[in-house]
Formats: structure tokens, sequence, C-alpha cells
């Protein structure tokens, strides 16, 4: 094994830098892996850019990246599902697995829950890392390292599918048509829902998400919310949405969803923005439309190696571009540009 373990180290605020740190040894119920690809996720960059995301803030040098592929280099005395060589996604998260939220299949929610690149634990954007076995996903061989990296907002969308209950038939609207967004209109569209609407600021944007399966895009930039509700509702044939799923954390799309998901329906919030946002509660409340919230995923990374696999849900048309590990900075740089769904760093 090559002693080399370049990684990207984030120091502060644009301070990113790559480092050479020990490769890690794994323990029992661990896997060595020499990771092949990562995606770059907003939060990488906010990281970056800012120095923290709401509570989580970088005090120390920590590895950034967490949407990780690879090849099991080395196994842990008590790994039996895991061998030398296989190929696999990494769910980044690792829970205490012994709380009620864990126990109850909601580990996403463990108050013990330590996640990939989220302060202060270090992430995976490195030559080897080590991860609890139980928590590495073989990928069929009609994945590619990349399939393996997308897994991981892939499962964000599903898991704010299924938050919102996504039916066939169902009519959905996505607000915001960043990779999220446009992972939640897959995802809606292979679970069978009937029509899916996207709206977002940015016509590039939004031309993707048509090429993509978007039955109706609406570019919502300097439109009031009345005109835009009035949009959403004529592109679903004169009806409202039954599931709003909710990806900008912008306080005009929540009202937007807010008044525009039909009584009965289920708004969900996937994008995180301001602490406190002033929305129309009382028209959610008297029209039982739900509110519902999103951390993460739990139970995800099977379904997405399955849709996937099986072809029921393709990410081939997902616009991308690729750098070596060396060209980190770069990477992130490209990233801010926003003009691919999703930038690759080759480890």
């Amino acid at each position: 094994m090559s002693e080399d373990n370049l990684s990207a180290v984030l120091h502060g605020v644009d301070d990113l830098r790559l480092e050479q740190v020990p490769i890690p040894k794994p323990g029992p119920k661990q896997v060595l892996v020499r990771v092949h690809t990562v995606g770059i996720c907003g939060s990488d960059v906010h990281f970056w850019t800012r120095g923290a995301i709401g509570p989580f803030i970088v005090k120390e040098p920590m590895i950034v990246g967490h949407e990780t592929s690879g090849v099991v280099s080395e196994i842990g005395s008590e790994v039996q599902h895991l061998k030398v060589g296989d190929r696999i996604a990494m769910e980044p998260g690792l829970s205490c697995k012994l709380c009620e939220h864990c126990k109850t299949g909601r580990y996403n929610l463990c108050p013990e829950s330590r996640f990939f690149a989220t302060p202060p634990i270090n992430g995976a954007l490195s030559r080897y890392v080590v991860h609890d076995d139980d928590f590495c996903f073989k990928l069929p061989d009609n994945l590619s390292f990349e399939d393996g990296a997308l897994i991981e907002p892939l499962s964000v969308a599903i898991h704010a599918c299924r938050r919102g209950n996504v039916r066939m038939g169902h009519r959905v609207l996505v607000l915001g048509a960043g990779p999220i967004g446009v992972l939640n209109l897959l995802t809606a569209k292979s679970v069978g829902a009937g029509k899916v609407v996207i709206t977002d600021l940015d016509d590039g944007r939004l031309s993707l998400a048509k090429k993509l399966g978007a039955d109706a895009t609406i570019n919502v930039k300097g439109k009031s919310l009345e005109a835009v509700r009035a949009e959403i509702i004529s592109a679903l044939g004169g009806q409202q949405p039954h599931v709003c799923v909710e990806c900008t954390g912008a306080q005009p799309s929540i009202e937007t969803a807010i008044t525009t998901t039909k009584s009965g329906g289920v708004i969900v919030l996937v994008g995180l923005g301001a602490d406190r946002v002033e929305i129309p509660i009382i028209e959610s409340a008297t029209r039982e439309v739900d509110i519902r919230g999103t951390f993460r995923y739990a139970n995800c990374y099977p379904t997405a190696i399955e849709l996937l696999s099986s072809g029921k849900l393709d990410l081939s048309g997902l616009t991308r571009a690729h750098y070596k590990l060396e060209d980190t900075l770069e990477a992130f740089k490209r990233n801010q540009k926003a003009d691919v769904i999703k930038v690759f760093i080759q480890c």
C-alpha cells in the first residue's frame, strides 16, 4: 500500500490546503477504503467560504467531502459482508446505534450522530479513509464510481419524497432547481408522480430540469407570489399540488409552498435558509397543510442503489465536471459557478 494519503484539509475561511495525513487503521468492524470519487456538496463550499453552517463551526483543521465511493482496501477482524476489492458507496453518517432514534430506524436523528465533513468530524476527500462496515454498501457491477458518489445526494431526495409520501399520480411542486431539487424531480418521477413542476430563478437550471423530465418549469424571478401561484396551478391543469418539496430555504419560496399546496397536502422543507422566517402559518393550519422537516436521510442507500441499478432512475443526464484531487481548489471554484449539477474529484 502506498503511504500517500493526500487530503483536502480546511483550516478556515478561504483556507483549503492539500496535506499528507496518516493512513488510518480500521477497527474490528471497520474497513479501510481507497477513495475513488468524491462529489462536492454545497455544504463543503459553504464551510470553505463562510466557516460555519448554523451551529457547526470550523474551529480546527478538518478534511472536507462526504459524497464518496471507493474500493475496500483492508477489513477489520469482525467484518463479514465485505472483502478486499469490493466497490462501495459510503453513507457518511455514523450514529450511536443504541438510542431510541437508532433503535426505531430513525438514526439520522441520533443526538450522538457524527457526519463526514461536519465539524469537528473529518470528511473523505482523501486517498484513504476508514468507515464502519455497516454504513458501506456494495455497488452493483452496472453502477460507476460516480453513481456511487451520487447515491448520497440522491438519498436526500428519496428521504424527502418519503417524508412527503409522494405516490403514483400525485401532482408535485419542487421549489428550487439546484442539485437537490433536480434529484427530487427525478425521484418523484421514478415513484410514479403524475406531474412535476419545478421553479427557480435561473433559466439554465430550468432548461436542464425540463430535459430531465419536468412537466413544466417556472422562472419566479421578479414575479409576485400571486403570479407564481397562478402559473403553478395553470401548469398543473388548474389544480394544486398534493406535495411541495421546498429546496431553497428562501422565505418567498416557503410562502409559495404554503399558499399553493392543496388542502390536506404536504410541504417538505429540504432547503435551509435563515433561522427564522415569516410565513402564513394560519393558512397552513386551517387548511391542514402539513409542514414536515427533513434531516439528511435514513435507510435510503439500499433504495437508491436499487433504483439506479434497475434503471428505474437514470442520472446520466446530470451535467458534470471532473477534477483530480491535486486540483481540489479549482474544483471548489468551479462548484461556485453552478454551471453544472455536480463537480467530481477523482482521488
